[in-house]
This record gives structure tokens, C-alpha cells and sequence, in this order.
């Protein structure tokens, strides 16, 4: 569809309503889940009501609970808030989406959509060409019903400036981030700064409040100075557009000196008569760093011309070596010089290390353009974890690395302020959008031909500034099917391919495959190959992946020998990531120490896999295991705080540690208070097979497996306020006095959170033999199965209640209670309508086998339910043994999302970020490892903290010397 005029609105209205059986409706679409910060929507509430009112279109707005404006808001301007938006025609969003609510075919069949959006798809960004393929087909050869994609960046007016935009905030937003990043780096190096007090932009609601505080920050400097060790403070600008005016705005509110190009040499050379009360802004425009070939000046309509006779002279002796802090707000595209290449930085660096202060190494890049301008910009960062600290490989060992803010979403720190401006600006676009929707007319007003000029794709075809797209999007589109052989070996890429790629392996598709895939399938130097027998599974992860594909092996496979399925592939890995069952690690670390290729694990280290440590270190290969969320983010977490505490000097008396998965407390109750996303045989026999040992105020104690380790559970756990825990003590905890090193702390104890009542009922089972593995029972229906288990384990037949009324002469009354009702909700008493149950089974099976089979289907996650992941320390600590003793918790709740369950992000994030870093050359250990050394830890905890799952540190001070799990343990007992 072109953009186009419009004859008669109302008659259009109605030719949709009674031609397309629907009424014209535009929608609002949610923002990408997996984007935590964004909260900016296209349009106002106010925005929504006038569409509603005068225009009489219907409006679907997806509901969003992190967005700026409440649904709440929108129902009352007389929208419609729907879970998707499949029946609206126009479709407005702000960052691109997801791949698979892309909705793309045509309203009532008859009508095509139209996509609105930042697309970041008209420079060819390739890691968005399968979203772009979704609007082109193949060849370019057209299809009528093809939705219309139009991207706010190409809106302009007819001297060709952007129309619609947020610009000025992301200049805003980013000369914040900025000066806060700075500070930082600059306390790093012993020096405070009065920026420490440079408040982050969405650490405030509106714009007002942020300019009174940063203009607070500027009276301080302007009455204490900036501290005289880092010389003249000098800020450095590009860029002439709205983000650079944003930042100039922004900086205004400090007491600013201006100073050209060509007196920053001497201002930073010869400081003699300069200030420190003031912060000195050299604003840097194209024709003081861009020269062309012979040294000829500068002149806009030739750089534009002949972009390729132009270099960059901006880090030789120009601006670069200069700053204090550098704001990059100039935008780039491909065939244009960079700013700075990675040699460029090396100059840069070499002339700032003989100067006074802290230069060259503190940028804030506010274009975001990744390898672009600045070409050692390697990735973005977020608002979760602003900036991060880079060096190129050609960098100077004696150079020193380079501190980055480059947050790829900085307006969305001014959700409110950003909106506003957003929608107003938008609003006469979307107002002539939908009075012309769906003629196609060749005439058109100022906003019909800038539509048109913004539209990337219609009709299954390119528009003509990007038909050079196409052979992308054929390549995408033209991929030869994902193999389904057995084996696939044949296709499988070699270590050192010609593309140069780097190569993972993950080994299984099960539940926590999903996060760790798209996490890796982030980075376009990698190819995942996923190994598995469940065709289904393999599916799912690799659509709309163009770095993912799969080898469908045997399920045996994985016991191969040299030269089998799974062998071949870990020949050509760089790294595996196991996600098979615990027992088969050894068998491909055996492989993975043959073919000298690094592994990955979530589980416990082994015995087994203990003994090839040795092998392992001299086949230069780690074999990193215990790195998902219990052991895992655990370890990470308990360690880092620990390390804290010891270098402040202070003495740790008690650790105690509590993990679980668990349902949100939203979910219906059930027996047990626990639902399973997976098979619960693994729950089952870590409670009937593993016995516990731990220190508790002093004492030593080892529990067995079974009723006794319920009976030692320790009722109201402190993690939350929200809902009551409680947690039984968990493996081996003495193993970690020495681990974490804690030779002398009187309390060591790791355990497993669950709601209360699960560790009473749990006890009655196993009295009841629904634990045992020791002998199988036919069963002839469900109602059979108590009366079975349980004359298994007095070894004489006995019925239903003949079983209930011995039990009732062994448990306490509570938890006698609980088994009949939950034996009750189970269907498992004769006479009960036995309706929802599974089949029964045709073969004989162990009581525990048979439970687990039955839990998994009436204990099942039902549609709309979610997870929760539960992690808490909690370490008593005091600095002198006079000082008040110091409770430290740290602790981290997450629910299920869009991105997955709780427990696949939880388990299959660390694993991801470990085998990237393993990937990447950041983990420089060898041998049979876990996530034990400093540099290990703080790097998965900081990739956590990124994706929302960090941390969260309290300190309390207390009067009695035990901490709150003690006392809560001394009172159980």
C-alpha cells in the first residue's frame, strides 16, 4: 500500500466496517519483553481519546504493566485493552519486536497491515534481517497482502531534517549517563569528583526535577571546584543534531567556559590561569575533525558526495587526547569515515598519557552505532549495567583501557517527558495515516508524501532506496532447511571455517535450553548447533535464528564412542554446553578432553568427573560444571558477598543459604504447595536419596535421607515479606566451610525452600512408601495404588483403610490431616470420582516411579500459572567482637516471563554467559572447575545483573548474636 491522499474519511470508515466486516482499529503493541527498561509508548492516553472521539476508529492497546502510562489509563480514553493486537489494521510500537508477534497477515484476509516502528533495518543491519523478511518476499516478486512497514527515523520534512523522534532526550539522557559513568571511573582511581551527585535520569520522574538537581551539582562546582589532580575538566561534544542540542540543554545547567578546537591544546597544556570552578565544553562540528584527501577543508555537499576521499583527523592531535569526557552524538552509516578507528584510539590514548588528568579514556556514546563511528564500540550497554570497560587487541598493553556508556535505549530513561514529545510529534502522521487507510492514491499532502518517503517496504517489495536489501533477505530467506538426518555430521562447520565463526554446542533441548539460545543467538560471530532426539524442541529453538541450527542424534548417541554422532560434533566445537543428565557429563567430558574442547555444566561436580581434572589440565580444556542457579548463581553470589565483607576486615560467624523453585503465591494451592514444569522423579529422590550434613551453632549434624530430613526443616525461612518459607537442609554443607572459607564460622548450612506444609506431607508419603524404589507394584487403577505402596512396606497385603489406620498410629495428627485430604485431591481414595487422572500404567513400576508419573500430570503448570525462583544468604557478621553483630542478606526473587520460566532463565542464563565467556577467553583456568574465582563470579553476577536478575544486598544491625535463620532453627528445635 502507498501512502496516499485521502477523499472522504467517514466514507472510508465505512467502507472498512461493512467491505472488511471490522472496524478500522489501530493498536498500540507492547515493547519486547526481554527489554526491561522500556517503558516509552507511542502515543498518550490523551493521544488515544482524541482517535477515539473524533476520528471513531476502535483502538487495541496490549496490555503492558511496565509502560509509563497504566492500561488503566488508556481503557479510560476509550481504548481497548486486548492480550494482542491480531485485528488491528495499523500497528504502532516504538523499538522493534519480537519475531513472533510480528503480525503480518491480512485483517479479514482482505486488508493489509500496516507496521510502525524504530525498525533498524534500512542500514542493513543483519541482525535484523529475518524481522525485515517478514515485510519482503523473496525476489522481491511482490505480494498484495504483505504488510507495510514505515520506521519513524526516515520521517523528514522536505530539506530532509527528522520530523519524529526522540533525539533530544537520548542527548538528555545520555549527558547524565555520562557524567555518572565518569565519576565512577574517576573514583576507580582514587579521585572523588563532585559528579559522584550527577543524578541518573530515571532516578527521577520529570525532567524538571533532574535539571534541579544536576543544577544543584553545578552551584557545588561552581562554589568548590573540580578536584585540581584531574586538571581542566573538559567535556567534548559531536554532533549537530537533536541529541547533541539535548546534551548542550543539559549542560547549561553546570557553569560552563566555552572553548574552540584549536585553543583545547593549550588549555589543557598550560592550566597555569584556568578554573576549577568551571567545566570547559568544546563543541567539535565536522569541518574541525574530517579532512579530505591532501589535506583540503571540509565542505558538506562534498563530504556527502564523496564520503570515501574524507578521513578523520579527530584523535591525531584535534579533540580526542584533550577530554575529560567525551559525548559522542554524531551519527554514522557505512561507506562514511569512522571518528575513531581502533588505531585511531591508540594515537588518542599516546598523546593523553602525557598529559595532566584522566584523558582520553571516558566516553559517552550516545549514537549507539555498534563498530560504527567509533569503531571499538563493540556492543551496547544497558540501564541496568550503564557502561562497561573496552580495549581493541591492537590496544597497547601499556594504554590504558577505555570506560564506555553506550545504553542503546536512552530515552526510554525519560519515559514520561520522552512519551509526551513523542506522541505529539507523531500524532499528525497517524491522524493521515488513518484518514487515507487503505486507499492508494498518487497525490498526496505534506504527511501523505512523507509516509510514503518513510516506508521501507509495502506490497512485498522494497521501496527504491532499499532494493540493495533484497539480496539480505533472499540469503535469509533462501537458507537450505535446517538438517533432520540423524546425525548431520556431514554439514557440521569445522573449528577454523572460512567464515571464522566461533562454534557452540549444546547438547540437549529441554526446558532450560530456551533462554541460554537466545542469549547466545545474540552474537552474530557465533553458530550454535543444538544436539538432540526431540525433533519438537529442536524446532522451537531455532526459529527465527539465523546463527542456530540443529542435528537431530539418537538418544543413545550420547554414550558414543570416538567417531560416533555426538563425538563428531564436539570434534568441532569450541565449546559444549551439556544439558543432559547429570550422569552422562563424564562421558562428554571424556570426549571433550579428546577433542580438546571446553565444556559447560549446570550440575554438582561428580566423583567421576572429579578424576579427569588432571587429563583435563593437560589437555589444556576446562570443564566448568556447577554454573545454573542451585549450584550456580548461588555459588556466585554467596562468594562475592563473602569476598566483601573479608576485605572490610570483618569476621563471619554464620552463613546459611536457602534456594528453591517454587509456583508464585498466585497460583491455586495444591497438595505439597508444588507444581512441576519437569519430571518430579528428581525432586522425589533428592529427598529420599540424599541425606544432609551441615553446622549449626557449632554442633556438627548429619541427617539421613527421608523422615528425618523433614523432620529437621526450619519453618519460617526470612526471604520475603510477601510469603511464608520453609527449607530443609540440602547435600553436604560442611563441603563449603572450606570452599567459601569459613574455617570458623558456628553456622554453615545450605538448604531447599519450599511453602510451609510441603516438608509434613512429604514425611507422610514416604511412611506411606511413596518413595520407595526398591520393588515395583502393578497397578490395577489409581485407587489401588495407597493400599499397594504401603503393603510394600509392612510386606503383608493390607486395604485402603486398613493402611490409613496404621499410619494414624505413626504420624502426628497434623500430618495425618494433610495426607487424607491431599490422597483425597490426588483421586487416590477408592469410591472418589476419579476424573483428570492419567492413564494407568500397563507395566509394572516402582512406588516412586508411579508417583512421579502421577505428580507430573495432577501437579502440572496449567495455562497462566507461573514459576517463581527463590535464592537468599543470609551471614552474620561483626568488625570487632565488642561491635554489634551485622546481619547481611542477599537475596533474588524472579517470576516466569515472556522469555521463559523462572527456573530456565535462572538455569539456563549462567550457563549462556559462562560459555561465552569461556568462548571469549575470559576464563583463563583449567582442569574439573566451578564458578569459584573472583574473576568468574563478578562477571556472571554483573551478566545477571544486565537481564534483571541481580542480586539485592540489605544490612541490618542486631542486639542478639544469631542471625534470623539461627534463631529460627533454635526455635524449630
Amino acid at each position: 500500500m502507498s501512502i496516499l491522499f485521502a477523499r472522504n474519511h467517514s466514507r472510508r470508515l465505512h467502507r472498512i466496517t461493512t467491505a472488511g466486516l471490522r472496524r478500522l482499529t489501530l493498536g498500540i503493541r507492547r515493547e519486547d519483553p526481554s527489554r526491561i527498561w522500556e517503558r516509552r509508548a507511542p502515543l498518550t492516553p490523551d493521544a488515544v481519546h482524541r482517535l477515539v472521539s473524533q476520528s471513531g476508529l476502535a483502538v487495541h492497546v496490549q496490555s503492558c504493566y511496565r509502560r509509563v502510562f497504566p492500561d488503566t489509563d488508556y481503557e479510560k480514553a476509550g481504548a481497548v485493552i486486548t492480550r494482542d493486537l491480531a485485528n488491528a489494521h495499523i500497528v504502532l510500537g516504538i523499538k522493534e519486536p519480537p519475531l513472533s508477534e510480528v503480525e503480518t497477515a491480512p485483517i479479514d484476509g482482505t486488508f493489509s497491515r500496516v507496521h510502525l516502528m524504530f525498525s533498524h533495518t534500512a542500514k542493513g543491519q543483519p541482525y535484523n534481517t529475518p524481522l525485515l523478511a517478514r515485510f519482503v518476499a523473496k525476489g522481491g516478486q511482490g505480494d498484495t497482502y504483505c504488510p507495510q512497514l514505515i520506521d519513524y527515523e526516515l520521517l523528514t520534512n522536505e530539506s530532509g531534517r527528522r520530523t519524529v523522534g526522540f533525539g533530544w532526550f537520548a542527548g538528555v539522557a545520555g549527558t547524565l549517563e555520562s557524567l555518572s559513568s565518569m565519576s565512577q571511573s574517576h573514583l576507580q582511581m582514587g579521585i572523588a569528583s563532585p559528579f559522584l551527585y550527577t543524578p541518573r535520569p530515571h532516578s527521577m520522574p520529570s525532567l524538571d526535577k533532574l535539571r534541579r538537581a544536576l543544577h544543584d551539582l553545578g552551584d557545588q562546582i561552581a562554589s568548590e571546584g573540580t578536584p585540581p589532580v584531574l586538571g581542566p575538566m573538559v567535556i567534548g561534544l559531536t554532533g549537530t543534531g537533536q541529541v547533541a542540542q539535548g546534551c548542550l540543554d543539559t549542560l547549561k545547567e553546570l557553569p560552563l567556559g566555552p572553548v574552540s578546537v584549536s585553543d583545547l591544546p593549550s588549555l589543557v597544556r598550560n592550566p597555569g590561569n584556568i578554573s576549577a570552578t568551571e567545566v570547559y565544553i568544546c563543541h567539535a562540528k565536522p569541518q574541525d575533525y574530517f579532512v579530505r584527501e591532501g589535506n583540503s577543508a571540509y565542505t558538506r555537499d562534498d563530504y556527502y558526495a564523496n564520503p570515501h576521499l574524507y578521513r578523520s583527523v579527530f584523535s591525531e592531535k584535534v579533540v580526542a587526547p584533550y577530554l575529560t569526557l567525551f559525548l559522542h552524538g554524531a551519527g554514522w552509516a557505512p561507506g562514511y569515515p569512522r571518528l575513531m578507528r581502533n588505531e585511531d584510539l591508540t594515537a588518542a590514548l599516546t598523546l593523553a598519557s602525557q598529559l595532566q588528568g584522566a584523558r582520553g579514556i571516558n566516553i559517552g556514546d550516545i549514537s549507539c552505532d555498534i563498530e560504527g563511528g567509533l569503531q571499538f564500540l563493540h556492543s551496547p550497554s544497558t540501564l541496568s549495567d550503564p557502561f562497561y570497560r573496552t580495549r581493541p587487541a591492537s590496544l597497547p598493553a601499556h594504554l590504558p583501557d577505555v570506560q564506555i556508556m553506550a545504553i542503546d535505549i536512552l530515552p526510554t530513561a525519560l519515559p514520561l517527558d520522552a512519551s509526551r514529545h513523542f506522541s505529539s510529534v507523531l500524532m499528525p502522521y497517524v491522524e493521515r495515516l488513518v484518514n487515507m487507510y487503505p486507499d492508494e492514491c498518487l497525490i498526496g499532502d505534506d504527511y501523505a508524501v512523507a509516509l510514503d518517503r518513510a516506508t521501507i517496504a509495502s506490497g512485498g517489495r522494497l521501496r527504491e532506496p532499499y532494493r540493495w536489501l533484497q539480496t539480505a533477505v533472499d540469503a535469509f530467506e533462501g537458507e537450505p532447511p535446517r538438517p533432520s538426518s540423524q546425525s548431520g555430521i556431514a554439514a557440521a562447520p569445522s573449528k577454523l571455517g572460512s567464515s571464522q565463526k566461533k562454534h557452540i554446542l549444546m547438547l540437549g533441548s529441554g526446558m532450560v535450553a530456551g533462554p541460554a539460545v537466545v542469549e547466545i543467538a545474540k552474537r552474530s560471530d557465533i553458530q550454535l548447533v543444538i544436539a538432540s532426539n526431540v525433533l519438537t524442541e529442536l524446532k522451537g529453538l531455532v526459529k527465527d535464528k539465523m546463527n542456530v541450527e540443529y542435528r537431530l542424534v539418537d538418544g543413545s548417541a550420547t554414550v558414543d564412542g570416538p567417531g560416533g554422532a555426538v563425538d563428531q560434533l564436539v570434534q568441532h566445537a569450541d565449546v559444549v554446553i551439556s544439558l543432559l543428565p547429570a550422569p552422562l557429563h563424564p562421558r562428554v567430558a571424556e570426549m571433550c578432553i579428546r577433542h580438546r574442547t571446553h565444556l559447560v555444566t549446570a550440575s554438582y561436580i561428580s566423583p567421576e568427573m572429579s578424576v579427569l581434572h588432571d587429563r583435563a589440565v593437560n589437555a589444556d580444556v576446562l570443564l566448568f560444571n556447577e554454573i545454573g542457579l542451585d549450584p550456580g548463581i548461588d555459588h556466585c553470589s554467596a562468594l562475592s558477598l563473602i569476598d566483601k565483607l573479608k576485605s572490610e576486615g570483618k569476621t563471619i560467624h554464620s552463613f546459611t543459604s536457602f534456594c528453591g523453585g517454587l509456583p508464585a503465591p498466585d497460583v491455586p494451592v495444591v497438595p505439597l504447595r508444588y507444581k512441576f514444569s519437569w519430571s518430579p522423579r528428581g525432586a522425589l529422590t533428592a529427598v529420599s536419596k540424599n541425606a544432609a550434613r551441615y553446622r549449626l551453632g557449632g554442633k556438627e549434624h548429619s541427617v539421613p535421607a527421608g523422615r528425618a530430613l523433614m523432620g529437621a526443616h526450619i519453618n519460617n525461612i526470612p526471604v520475603a515479606d510477601q510469603f511464608e518459607l520453609e527449607g530443609f537442609p540440602n547435600r553436604n554443607s560442611l563441603v563449603y566451610i572450606d570452599q567459601y572459607g569459613l574455617p570458623h564460622a558456628r553456622t554453615v548450612l545450605r538448604g531447599t525452600l519450599r511453602y510451609p506444609g510441603f516438608c509434613d506431607l512429604m514425611s507422610a508419603f514416604i511412611s506411606l512408601g511413596f518413595l520407595r524404589h526398591s520393588n515395583t507394584v502393578q497397578l490395577k487403577d489409581w485407587s489401588s495404588f495407597v493400599a499397594q505402596a504401603y503393603s510394600a512396606v509392612l510386606h503383608y497385603a493390607v486395604d485402603h483403610d486398613g493402611t490409613l489406620a496404621h499410619l494414624a498410629n505413626e504420624l502426628p495428627s497434623h500430618q495425618m490431616d494433610a495426607l487424607v485430604d491431599a490422597l483425597e485431591w490426588l483421586s487416590l481414595v477408592p469410591g472418589c470420582v476419579q476424573n483428570d487422572m492419567p492413564t494407568v500404567p500397563s507395566s509394572p513400576m516402582t512406588p516412586l516411579d508411579l508417583f512421579a508419573y502421577l505428580l507430573a500430570y495432577k501437579l502440572r503448570y496449567l495455562p497462566g500459572e507461573r514459576d517463581m525462583v527463590v535464592l537468599s544468604h543470609e551471614i552474620v557478621a561483626s568488625a570487632t567482637p565488642a561491635s554489634p553483630t551485622e546481619i547481611h542478606r542477599s537475596s533474588l526473587v524472579a517470576y516466569a516471563d515472556d522469555q521463559g520460566t523462572a527456573m530456565a532463565r535462572t538455569v539456563g542464563l549462567p550457563i549462556a554467559f559462562a560459555a561465552l565467556r569461556i568462548l571469549d577467553g575470559q576464563v583463563p583456568y583449567r582442569g574439573v572447575q566451578g564458578p569459584t574465582h573472583p574473576a568468574v563470579y563478578n562477571a556472571i553476577l554483573a551478566d545477571l545483573e544486565r537481564v534483571g536478575l541481580g542480586m539485592v544486598e540489605t544490612v541490618s544491625r542486631s542486639a542478639n548474636a544469631l542471625g534470623y535463620v539461627e534463631m529460627a532453627a533454635a526455635i524449630h528445635t
